[in-house]
């Protein structure tokens, strides 16, 4: 578990593309590129916290320590191809880099998908215990982004939240 989580704001944009086999629509990403703010928890983890996790989310086997050196030094670091397969430092926080990973590809490059339900409302309700913001704020962040905008109404995300 982390040691601290904590709410935090990231210059940029949250879209959704790609089919997830698991929840049943489009998948997170972040573009650091894009206009805008995105909402975020950042997690207090060990760097070998943080590889265990990435691993998993690039369908690698854990256990193996990432190097760190290029995405602290230039703030982007690719390891692959795939989706979460590159490595983004967006910023600082209390002296300590704010790492996270995301597609190779930027927001406009890639085809939108849709979120399901299931994955609307575990990220709705993710944001909302971090304590940082209302109900109306998430769930005007999460409609209004790339690929969730014409499938997820602010009220629709509220309604999911209220469940």
């Amino acid at each position: 578990m982390p040691s601290r989580s904590v709410p935090v704001e990231l210059r940029g944009a949250l879209y959704f593309a790609t089919k997830s086999t698991v929840w049943g629509g489009g998948r997170a990403f972040y573009d650091p590129e894009q206009e805008g703010r995105v909402f975020d928890r950042a997690h207090l983890v060990s760097a070998s916290q943080f590889a265990d996790i990435a691993a998993q989310e690039m369908y690698r086997s854990p256990g193996e320590d990432l190097d760190l050196g290029p995405v602290l030094r230039s703030g982007v670091a690719r390891l692959g191809s795939g989706r979460y397969e590159t490595l983004v430092c967006a910023g600082q926080l209390d002296g300590l880099p704010v790492l996270t990973f995301t597609a190779p590809w930027r927001a406009d490059e890639v085809t939108p998908e849709p979120p399901s339900r299931a994955y609307v409302r575990l990220l709705a309700v993710g944001l909302l215990d971090a304590g940082a913001w209302d109900v109306d704020t998430v769930a005007a962040c999460i409609a209004s982004s790339r690929a969730a905008v014409g499938h997820w109404s602010d009220q629709a995300i509220r309604a999911l939240v209220a469940e």
